[in-house]
């Protein structure tokens, strides 16, 4: 009689645990889709001295990034706002951020540019390099921009993807960007470049002097790094933030 009532106990204890535990990985799956993802630092970056830089400033090519130079959305001649966003193409943060932030590009017009840098948090995300790697290697034959957003939109597609899998992930989306004109055989050559590593590199070693904590990170003209963890943590919340952020820059 006491074996069944423990037995009973113990199973009914059991399914409390399971159901407390089952509670905590649905809130932490939601968390890290809407929220920024924290950075776990990394021992697998070379040291690289970028102190001769201004990383506040738009990067021309040069031997450090592998003579690939910073990639901008929208005319940097013509804005009035600029900003720096530091992000993993790993990061399910950062997947949602990039239509939301494309879609505040077209509403701004010239007045907005935002200069993108690859900031893979590879203690965490065991594909980042590969991903940014991927993408560089599309910018390389102009497809930069499309490349990414892909890259992001089919991020659950190839999350957990590795080796030849993986590969051809991102060789599919390279053909469906270029519309099969792109060359496949560099496509595949230049991800794994000491070029492309050295831009990735670069980038991320800039994300790091400034210390950022998570991805994605956006980081203003002077070097400030902008809050937005007080934001409402949707599309609204977040777009409502950086318009008034921009608004503010633009005198409105």
């Amino acid at each position: 009689m006491c074996r069944e009532v423990c037995y009973n106990r113990l199973m009914k204890n059991n399914r409390t645990l399971l159901i407390i535990l089952i509670i905590i990985v649905a809130l932490f799956i939601g968390a890290v889709v809407i929220v920024p993802q924290v950075t776990k630092k990394s021992e697998e970056t070379p040291a690289l001295d970028i102190s001769n830089y201004d990383t506040t400033k738009p990067i021309d090519a040069n031997d450090d990034n592998g003579q690939i130079a910073d990639h901008v959305k929208g005319d940097l001649k013509k804005a009035k706002v600029v900003l720096y966003e530091y992000a993993d193409y790993q990061c399910s943060a950062c997947a949602l951020f990039d239509p939301w932030m494309s879609e505040l590009l077209k509403e701004y017009g010239d007045d907005l540019a935002i200069v993108f840098r690859v900031y893979p948090l590879t203690g965490i995300h065991p594909n980042a390099i590969a991903a940014a790697s991927a993408v560089e290697a599309a910018g390389l034959q102009g497809y930069w921009a499309e490349y990414g957003s892909l890259v992001f939109a089919n991020q659950a597609e190839w999350f957990y993807a590795t080796g030849d899998k993986r590969t051809e992930y991102f060789v599919n989306y390279f053909t469906s960007v270029t519309k099969g004109a792109g060359d496949i055989d560099q496509f595949k050559s230049d991800m794994a470049s000491d070029r492309v590593k050295a831009k990735v590199n670069f980038d991320k070693t800039i994300a790091e002097s400034f210390n950022l904590s998570a991805t994605p990170s956006f980081v203003d003209s002077d070097g400030k790094e902008l809050d937005f963890a007080s934001a409402e943590q949707t599309k609204t919340g977040i777009q409502a933030f950086f318009r008034k952020y921009i608004n503010s820059k633009l005198g409105k």
